[in-house]
């Protein structure tokens, strides 16, 4: 990297502490008046909760974080950038983060159809294609991407500007994620015909058939795959078989429907396709390590 380059990129990152720290603070997630970006800081290494997380771009502004997506650990730091193109489950937590030195991080939520839109534009352009490849990458930000974050955090503080102006700046981000050192993954997961995009396809019809019996051999029908094929690339995009995905997605918005929408664990359990509360209880332990009710109580009162 050259030497006004680096300059450039220390410039935006003091311009986006002052401005996040000047927002935030005490330790929190910080939805904006901007629609899919989210502001966060750490005072110190509490993990910052199990999630099923849509896909995003975070960016380190301060600190070091330790992601989980799917099977795969991600540390990063300070001016590198995480993007993760599929919906699955994860869990962070910030590194040596304290009151004096917080953790600042911030992400935007990718808008999938405008990747779509874009990926297809430069197929047609002739952008080269590329290998095969996973669902999360990790890699430095440049000076445009974290430029580019620094117009989104800016407008934060011209409000009125906000419905015009953030959706330009999130198709240029979007532009530069595609075809910056991350794009691969991006691209591949939102170009038709691709093998990563037919797994994208599979986790579509997860999601909206949620209570819905899993036979995979019926999944890869759909979406034109070999069972063998889909069974390979969805564990290459998203750390998991089909039938575990499709077992963590079910639990994840079972926990949604409790604390969001107050449901019972039976009546949650039941939404989601579970015959047997029984089994859902055991399985909602084994993956968030306390029974539902119990679960929600704690959860309930950290929100307090």
């Amino acid at each position: 990297m050259k030497e006004d380059e680096e300059s450039g990129i220390a410039e935006i990152n003091a311009a986006l502490r002052e401005r996040l720290l000047r927002r935030m603070n005490r330790p929190g997630n910080y939805p904006t008046a901007v629609e899919g970006l989210m502001l966060i800081r750490r005072d110190g290494g509490d993990c910052g909760g199990r999630c099923f997380e849509r896909p995003l771009a975070a960016l380190v502004v301060q600190g070091r974080k330790h992601s989980v997506f799917g099977d795969g650990d991600y540390y990063y730091g300070e001016n590198q950038c995480l993007v993760a193109g599929v919906d699955m489950p994860s869990q962070f937590n910030a590194v040596d983060a304290t009151p004096e030195r917080p953790f600042l991080s911030l992400c935007i939520y990718l808008d999938q159809r405008m990747i779509s839109e874009l990926s297809m534009e430069m197929a047609r352009a002739g952008l080269p294609d590329s290998v095969e490849c996973g669902g999360v990458a990790v890699a430095d930000a440049g000076p445009d991407l974290m430029g580019g974050m620094l117009r989104l955090v800016e407008l934060l503080d011209k409000e009125e500007q906000v419905p015009f102006r953030a959706p330009l700046i999130m198709r240029d981000l979007h532009y530069l994620l595609l075809t910056g050192p991350q794009g691969a993954v991006l691209r591949k997961l939102n170009t038709l015909g691709t093998r990563n995009n037919q797994v994208v396809q599979a986790i579509s019809w997860l999601k909206k058939n949620i209570e819905k019996p899993l036979r995979v051999e019926e999944l890869a029908r759909r979406v034109h795959m070999s069972t063998s094929s889909l069974h390979r690339h969805f564990k290459a995009v998203t750390g998991f078989s089909p039938l575990q995905y499709h077992k963590q997605l079910r639990l994840y918005e079972a926990q949604r429907l409790m604390l969001a929408e107050n449901e019972r664990a039976a009546s949650a359990a039941m939404a989601v396709g579970y015959e047997s509360v029984t089994q859902f209880n055991r399985e909602y332990k084994r993956l968030f390590g306390e029974p539902p009710h119990r679960d929600m109580i704690r959860r309930r009162e950290r929100l307090l």
